[in-house]
């Protein structure tokens, strides 16, 4: 963002933009590097789209394979362009246009991410940018426009679809803002304390959007001990701290409409679901295939090589759980953040310690990781 004009600097623990005004960003001068984030450089295909500029997006080896066709689909379809129009995956080259042309698009598959970056080009088209759904998504986006000034309007259809709409030439407004915890990475400090025998534990401030809450959910369902205190709202979004205590869990069913409130979580749950007592399947996770590892399959061979049974049956992952891991193998993390922290957290309450091949791409979302869960009694060498 600062490469691309925006002035942001860090205050007392705080951060501080000088925002430039919609279609207001500068032409960056060099590449502009997203390392391992999937979810920035798919937003910020978005907010580039209606800049009359040309800008090369990159990133890490993970990021490089991951497919951008879905979010490239409906913005050139707005007037987005590519300089090399069979490429969908970074490095890329994109041109953006002051002259969007508003659309109404079908997501083909649930993505709040390609929701996102339609909804962000949407601000630079004169008229209503309408996205359908086919199943609710997490829906931080149209908050947040809506608290910086955005119109933004969300129609539930009968068949259950959901239509989300921005009204574009749209002049925001600098507001405060306090972004709650994010509940992706909670789920790792949960379910080390439900897995850990006498773990008593209070995470503070997390958020609890319902498009996000598919996690609690489920662990509630196994018999988790989760704890909602001081409900409140943060910046527009619901939020609350967490009383986790350890306790006896059982295998339950997973929906596939639960998937899009909980996607990034089925690593940890799975690891989680080890713990319990009798099957869980989760169903539905064909996402998982895509991600920054086909963590379907990663997921599955991870859990086997720590003692536990697991089975793949078409998009479903099913784990056998008996209470107890033995652990005491390496696993493969194809560099994927989420992995690492699904298996080191697994380490946490397994017979024997778990080792991971890497860790230096979970500062992708959670560079903090190792510290909190040191400070929960964590240790890691």
């Amino acid at each position: 963002l600062q490469a691309l004009g925006a002035s942001i600097r860090h205050v007392n623990g705080s951060v501080e933009v000088t925002g430039q005004g919609v279609g207001g960003l500068q032409a960056p001068s060099e590449d502009l590097d997203f390392g391992n984030s999937g979810t920035g450089s798919r937003l910020m295909l978005g907010v580039i789209a209606g800049h009359d500029m040309e800008a090369r997006f990159t990133g890490d080896a993970s990021l490089c394979r991951r497919p951008m066709a879905r979010v490239l689909k409906p913005l050139q379809r707005m007037g987005l362009s590519t300089s090399e129009e069979e490429r969908t995956t970074l490095p890329l080259t994109i041109r953006g246009t002051p002259d969007l042309v508003p659309i109404a698009y079908t997501l083909p598959v649930a993505s709040a991410q390609v929701k996102s970056a339609v909804l962000l080009a949407g601000l630079h088209a004169p008229g209503r940018t309408t996205v359908v759904e086919p199943l609710p998504t997490r829906d931080h986006t149209e908050r947040m426009l809506t608290h910086f000034g955005a119109e933004i309007s969300v129609k539930d259809k009968e068949d259950g679809r959901r239509a989300v709409t921005v009204r574009g030439d749209a002049e925001l407004v600098g507001v405060p803002i306090t972004v709650p915890g994010d509940p992706s990475s909670a789920a790792f400090a949960i379910a080390a304390g439900l897995m850990c025998e006498g773990s008593d534990i209070v995470l503070e401030g997390v958020l609890m959007n319902p498009t996000r809450a598919g996690f609690i959910e489920t662990v509630r369902d196994m018999g988790g001990d989760v704890e909602l205190l001081d409900l409140r709202v943060e910046g527009g979004e619901p939020a609350a701290d967490l009383r986790v205590r350890a306790g006896a869990l059982r295998g339950v069913d997973v929906p596939p409409e639960r998937a899009p409130s909980m996607i990034d979580e089925y690593p940890v749950l799975a690891v989680l679901a080890a713990f319990a007592q009798g099957e869980t399947r989760m169903r539905g996770l064909a996402e998982l295939r895509v991600k920054e590892s086909d963590r379907l399959a990663v997921t599955a061979a991870g859990l086997a090589a720590s003692g536990v049974e697991t089975a793949i049956e078409g998009d479903d992952l099913v784990v056998m759980g008996k209470g107890t891991v033995p652990g005491g193998d390496t696993v493969e993390t194809h560099m994927d953040h989420r992995i690492a922290m699904a298996f080191l957290t697994l380490g946490l309450g397994a017979e024997q310690p778990v080792t991971v091949d890497d860790i230096a791409m979970i500062a992708t979302s959670f560079p903090a990781f190792v510290p909190l869960m040191t400070k929960l009694g964590g240790q890691f060498r």
